[in-house]
């Protein structure tokens, strides 16, 4: 059977294969054993996982195989061993060899950081060559990866050649029939995995560990990369149209407010009662920033005293949950106070300038706004989005990226004003070194000002200034968040003492947690994340334990402060939730998540859904029957969302609008 599957024309394929899928089997076991502290160990599950991986290896491996079994099977046998044919062989040999050995590598690398196979985020990260190889560089020894890639491929290289693979395939008398079965073995396997198999076929565990282990790192990249723009209505479940508006407008209307008359709207005139504040106004997000970093979650290492001193003397929301798990998600749910729109977030998609954004309620309050990021904004289009939505930008840009056009004054953080920086720009003292300073022009504006601040020290490679901390910079996380919270204290301490200090309000919270993974496909401990608002006048600390989103955070604040204001936002001010409101939208690009309690329901992107009791104590998920009325929730939020974003109904635009009490009952 081998002899029919290899023909000595066929050789290479042969010995292609076989490395391909050793490599494929030790990258698998090097994965279950790093992670079998989280896994249910038997037997039989552990035949299952490498069985069904194998199978999935198998898939992956076809695409390539396929179609160099075209070309050897249509290459005529006088032209075996000619000059052409050996040097596609050789170099194509030899360049996908060296790929395939950096993309099982770079499987380590990825599952270190996220344990998961290549997801969405390697996609990403493909657009931002320079900030990914600079990362890699710094946390890496670069020379020694390259040395071992090299190395590897010219060993696996010289084993073909110990085989006569390359002698068998350029010195043979193959005919065409003896080549038509290998070619279709190929052909045929191909299809059947391209048309047949996805990559959530291999999640047939309630543990997501054993599901992520299962998968072909090769075959998730692939897939992520063509899911990264999902249509909601083509791979998800849905209601009627004007019953998830219906449900929507029911849900995020306050008592007072008055809502747009338009039924598939969601725009409203909030209304707020007392005098309007109108305080300057700083976010600072807190990079990867776990809410069980802190001590009020139980930590005892005393890694952010200053973050845990600052929480206590602030409006502390200690229920609130991330939408996501990358910064972009972060910065999608606070900007725009929206659920998660499924596949890349609205950040980096097409259409996205104009749109109703916090900074559009700040505008309508006369404030300035200025988005500050310490590395190049062109990493995940933060500049294109800011800038194309009313944001001045501050950041550091790249010398070797052309400028970009924006309708916005961009402000750069000069040489002279940094210390320290990394892949991902300067470091959190530098960067709020530069906010102090501009805030000080802008204080001599004479008007209000909204700066959001995004910081990036807490993260990989976890590199800072030396001598700051009791860690040395590039150890590990620890230190980056003992240095986090070094600069955070010295950037407050400096604050104090400037003239706007006591009218100016401080935002602060985590663009998202630090450990996505969970043996659940969605962990919903992995998205508890720290909030509070510090400095708000007449207002005495306290702890808000409400179940919240991140976009209710600036709600919230308008509520503080008394504003009056038109919205087209999905955030509700969590002071005035009753405990029926209470609720976090979860998601992890492809799963959309509905937590109301202890019950959350989860759609995936193939018109399903799983409905699940979740256990606190432990953060276990256990499957139940559907609430029909939580699943029409659930739906109506990211149905809204991305309906209202497509159809361009997010964009600022004058609205007439009626009151509340005029909304029929909530349908059910």
């Amino acid at each position: 059977m081998l002899n029919l599957l290899f023909s000595k024309r066929f050789s290479l394929v042969k010995t292609f294969s076989a490395t391909f899928l050793a490599f494929a089997f030790i990258i698998r076991l090097t994965l279950y054993i790093w992670s079998f502290d989280n896994i249910e160990f038997s037997f039989f599950k552990l035949i299952k996982i490498f069985g069904l991986g194998f199978l999935f290896d198998l898939g992956s491996l076809s695409y390539l195989m396929a179609f160099y079994s075209i070309y050897l099977l249509l290459v005529p046998k006088q032209f075996y061993g000619s000059i052409i044919d050996k040097f596609l062989t050789y170099f194509s040999y030899a360049l996908i060899l060296f790929f395939m050995v950096f993309s099982f590598l770079a499987e380590l690398a990825f599952w270190d950081e996220y344990q998961r196979r290549f997801n969405f985020i390697a996609v990403d990260y493909l657009l931002y060559t320079y900030e990914v190889v600079q990362n890699i560089r710094q946390s890496f020894h670069l020379e020694i990866i390259i040395g071992v890639l090299m190395l590897i491929t010219f060993f696996s290289l010289l084993i073909a050649k110990k085989k006569n693979a390359y002698t068998n395939a350029f010195y043979n008398s193959d005919t065409f029939l003896m080549k038509v079965i290998p070619a279709l073995f190929w052909v045929l396997v191909l299809s059947s995995f391209h048309l047949k198999v996805e990559n959530n076929d291999a999640e047939i565990f309630a543990n997501q560990y054993e599901n992520e282990i299962t998968k072909s790192g090769l075959y998730s990249f692939f897939a992520a990369y063509d899911e990264n723009e999902l249509n909601y209505n083509d791979f998800y479940e849905t209601n009627p149209s004007g019953k998830s508006f219906h449900i929507v407008r029911n849900l995020l209307a306050s008592e007072n407010d008055r809502l747009n008359s338009n039924p598939k709207s969601i725009r409203r005139s909030v209304i707020n009662s007392g005098e309007e504040q109108r305080p300057n106004v700083i976010f600072i997000g807190l990079e990867s920033m776990s809410a069980d970093f802190m001590k009020r979650f139980g930590n005892e290492k005393n890694l952010v005293p200053a973050i845990d001193s600052l929480a206590k003397e602030s409006i502390f929301f200690t229920n609130l949950l991330a939408t996501g798990t990358r910064t972009i998600r972060g910065i999608e749910a606070i900007a725009m106070s929206i659920p998660p729109t499924p596949g890349r977030s609205i950040v980096k998609r097409e259409n996205n300038d104009n749109l109703f954004t916090i900074g559009e309620v700040f505008k309508q309050k006369g404030y300035t706004r200025t988005f500050f990021y310490g590395g190049d904004g062109h990493f995940d289009n933060l500049n294109v989005f800011f800038g194309n939505n009313g944001f001045n930008i501050v950041d550091r840009k790249n010398k070797l990226r052309v400028n970009g056009r924006f309708p916005v004054q961009r402000t750069q953080i000069k040489d002279d004003e940094v210390t320290f920086e990394n892949a991902w720009g300067v470091c959190d003292g530098d960067l709020y070194d530069k906010v102090l300073r501009e805030a000080d022009k802008q204080y001599q504006l004479k008007k209000p000002f909204f700066n959001f601040v995004m910081t990036s020290s807490n993260h990989k490679p976890y590199t800072y200034p030396n001598g700051v901390v009791d860690i040395p910079s590039g150890e590990n996380r620890e230190g980056a968040l003992k240095y986090t919270d070094w600069s955070f204290r010295k950037f407050f301490e400096e604050a104090k003492n400037k003239p706007w200090f006591k009218n100016t309000v401080f935002v602060i919270m985590a663009d998202h947690a630090a450990y996505s993974a969970g043996r659940t496909e969605i962990d919903i401990e992995s998205y508890h994340i720290p909030a509070f608002i510090f400095n708000l006048k007449n207002k005495n600390p306290e702890e808000v334990n409400k179940l919240s989103s991140q976009i209710d955070i600036f709600p919230t604040l308008f509520g503080y402060l008394n504003w009056s204001y038109e919205s087209n936002i999905f955030g509700k001010d969590i002071t005035k939730m009753q405990p029926k409101d209470e609720r976090a939208l979860i998601a992890n690009n492809i799963k959309l998540g509905l937590l109301k309690g202890d019950q959350l329901l989860i759609l995936n992107n193939h018109k399903k859904h799983t409905f699940y009791q979740w256990n606190k104590e432990n953060n276990e998920l256990t499957v139940k029957k559907t609430d029909s009325i939580f699943l029409k929730e659930t739906i109506a939020y990211y149905q809204t969302a991305f309906d209202l974003f497509k159809d361009e109904s997010l964009k600022i635009k004058k609205e007439s609008f009626i009151s509340p009490n005029k909304l029929a009952n909530k349908v059910h």
